[in-house]
């Protein structure tokens, strides 16, 4: 399979369209379950980050003041992903910071999406709960770095993605779990997950 993207943004806020801005990307390349190269930048947009989200993230106005401009960091961004295609925990978070911040470097955001949290809904639907810290102890998955950061929460979704695509080998029998099925399943009625998944079985 071709390499997947899964991203994480560190923000100011919790949507663009209210005038939030990122302060800080990270960009987890996956290819056969494993990470094969990774980008991070914090970035200036000159948006103010309110003291919580300081204390959330560790992120300060000095960090992302002393940081490159957002316009620069998102194309290096852009180059970086390339035409892989795109996933997050809790895609429709982060895909509407990748398009705003690619928008106002006026670059274009084709890349498609696809949701950890929605995926994970359908395949893990014991699971006490779906946020990324809680979903990774479920399957036992590391920790790494620091918990709301970018680069941490970006690996620790692509460990979270590799271990669905191993599921959905080993307990699915799904022989190719590819983008595009992915991209159906987090869109499939739960009751009909299982139907869907038959259909892709291999004997």
């Amino acid at each position: 399979m071709p390499p997947i993207a899964v991203i994480d943004f560190e923000t100011t806020g919790i949507s663009p369209g209210q005038g939030a801005r990122a302060t800080e990307v990270a960009i987890v390349l996956l290819e056969k379950g494993q990470v094969v190269d990774r980008f991070q930048s914090l970035m200036k947009t000159g948006a103010w980050i309110p003291s919580f989200i300081t204390q959330l993230t560790g992120i300060t106005n000095a960090m992302v003041n002393a940081a490159p401009d957002a316009a620069g960091v998102m194309a290096d961004a852009a180059r970086f992903v390339g035409n892989a295609p795109m996933v997050a925990h809790n895609a429709s978070f982060d895909s509407k910071f990748w398009q705003a911040e690619l928008a106002l470097a006026d670059l274009p955001a084709p890349q498609p999406f696809a949701c950890t949290v929605l995926l994970s809904r359908r395949l893990y639907p014991q699971a006490p709960s779906h946020k990324l810290g809680s979903l990774a102890d479920y399957h036992g998955l590391p920790r790494t770095g620091q918990a709301h950061r970018a680069l941490a929460d970006a690996e620790m979704a692509a460990a979270l993605l590799a271990r669905m695509q191993h599921d959905l080998r080993t307990r699915w029998r799904v022989a190719e779990p590819s983008y595009t099925l992915l991209q159906t399943l987090q869109r499939c009625a739960k009751p009909k997950v299982g139907a869907l998944l038959a259909q892709h079985a291999v004997e």
